[in-house]
């Protein structure tokens, strides 16, 4: 039995998919799964269990990743094909059953969503697999010792990102006396070419403090460390929902992006948002995500150190660097 999943080019979809493609690995205990997704988002699936493949879609003019995706796959007899791309080659492939992702309503949360996808009453809650290999590289990355509060402070467009100075202090507040997490660790997470937002955070926090991930760890790897962590504070981005993920108490900092849609998902997610509501941003003169700069400056320091501490509040008990959760 062959099941092929091809799911999102972007990091943070892709997690966000992982609860389908778990519901399916529970519910098909004899299937062999082909897993299609873009290049950043590959990792997650190398400890899929009864994984045959994973194939990274490289966009490439002409969409021509399409056509080298049917080549690869036409071969095959699939039992199912899920399409959470809605691409021509779920049309062009010989399957029993070829299951295509509707429109999104909306109101509806991206997880809600998906699951509708395959008539189901419960939303799956994403999940990521990890192998030994993966536990102890975050292991090296994130040793055992006092708590870890986790940071993301990058994005993939600018204006979802809250300013480094913000981070800084909220890191700051929360670690020090009278801190939820006194004393604790900071970790620094952002992918390599993300070093210029990381990185006047990681020049406030005392060096003796600091766990540097910038660039350290590919999107699994990263998932392994936030599983050690204590808390996540981050923008709306693939990372954030990498951490809820793992089941971190995940705070996301929204403004330009609809939480209704993307909040982490889970007992252990929390969104705040800016002051300025989405559609006033959104709609303002001059906007275009490709060039606005950061829309966050009317979340304050004070909403988001007081959304951390209800949602600390909420998760109810404080785990030590080194717990592993997943």
């Amino acid at each position: 039995m062959r099941v092929l999943f091809i799911t999102s080019n972007r990091l943070g979809d892709a997690v966000l998919s992982t609860g389908l493609l778990d519901h399916l690995v529970r519910t098909l205990p004899e299937a062999r799964f082909t897993v299609a997704c873009g290049p950043i988002a590959a990792p997650l699936f190398r400890a899929l269990p009864r994984l045959d493949r994973v194939i990274p879609l490289r966009k490439r003019r002409f969409s021509a990743h399409w056509f080298g995706l049917w080549r690869r796959c036409i071969g095959t007899p699939w039992r199912l094909v899920v399409d959470l791309r809605n691409s021509a080659v779920s049309r062009l492939l010989v399957a029993r059953r070829v299951v295509v992702v509707s429109r999104p309503d909306e109101g509806c949360h991206r997880v809600v969503h998906l699951g509708r996808t395959l008539g189901l009453a419960e939303a799956p809650a994403p999940r990521l697999w990890f192998t030994g290999a993966d536990h102890r590289a975050a292991a090296a990355l994130v040793p055992d010792g006092p708590p870890v509060l986790a940071l993301g402070p990058a994005a993939n467009w600018r204006g979802k990102i809250w300013r480094a100075d913000r981070f800084a202090a909220v890191a700051g507040q929360l670690t020090g006396p009278g801190g939820i997490l006194p004393g604790a660790r900071v970790a620094v997470l952002a992918a390599a070419g993300e070093r210029a937002e990381a990185q006047p955070v990681l020049d406030a926090i005392e060096s003796g403090r600091c766990l540097d991930l910038v660039g350290a760890a590919d999107p699994q790897v990263a998932g392994a460390c936030l599983a050690r962590c204590a808390l996540f504070i981050g923008n709306d981005s693939g990372l954030m929902h990498i951490a809820a993920a793992v089941g971190l108490p995940t705070l996301g900092l929204f403004g330009p992006s609809r939480p209704e849609h993307y909040a982490p998902w889970g007992a252990g997610g929390a969104a705040v948002t800016t002051a300025v509501p989405y559609r006033q941003l959104v709609t303002a003169p001059g906007y275009d995500h490709r060039t606005t700069g950061s829309l966050m400056d009317s979340l304050a320091v004070e909403a988001v150190l007081e959304a951390a501490g209800t949602l600390w509040r909420r998760a109810g008990v404080g785990v030590a660097g080194g717990e592993e959760r997943a």
